[in-house]
């Protein structure tokens, strides 16, 4: 029997592991980068935001986190080796029942399997920015 995949608010429990994660997704994803990541760079991503983990038989998948004031999604990442399993899926769609009204996100333009996974749920490009981290594409999600 398939094991079930959950998404449950985060736990002050999970934050050694969803650092390690986080640092790993984006060494995997943003390769052009020659950033300085540091494990603590979660503490300051996720300030002041809803935090809502994946997993599936206690062990963690991947994280999303939400700037509700503004229904901003503002990461979702999932460990690489489960990029694949539904976990982004889940997490997109527990992440969008927070909105309050159209929510929004930023994505890198340059990580092209993201932007295919946001086009591919409905998600729709506003417009182009630029960013320390590069250029950038602005969603708005599906009509609610």
């Amino acid at each position: 029997m398939p094991s079930t995949l959950n998404v449950r608010p985060y736990d002050e429990a999970d934050r050694p592991f969803l650092r390690t994660l986080y640092l790993a997704s984006r060494k995997h994803t943003w390769t052009w980068l020659e950033d300085d990541f540091q494990l603590e760079d979660f503490d300051r991503a996720v300030i002041g935001e809803k935090i809502l983990v994946a997993e599936r038989d206690g062990h963690l998948l991947g994280f999303a986190s939400i700037f509700t004031q503004e229904n901003f999604l503002h990461n979702l990442f999932v460990d690489p080796q489960f990029q694949g399993s539904g976990a982004g899926s889940a997490l997109l769609h527990a992440a969008e029942a927070t909105f309050t009204r159209r929510g929004s996100l930023k994505c890198l333009v340059k990580s092209k399997n993201s932007v295919g996974f946001y086009l591919s749920k409905g998600w729709i490009i506003l417009s182009r920015g630029d960013s320390p981290k590069g250029e950038y594409y602005l969603f708005h999600s599906p009509e609610k």
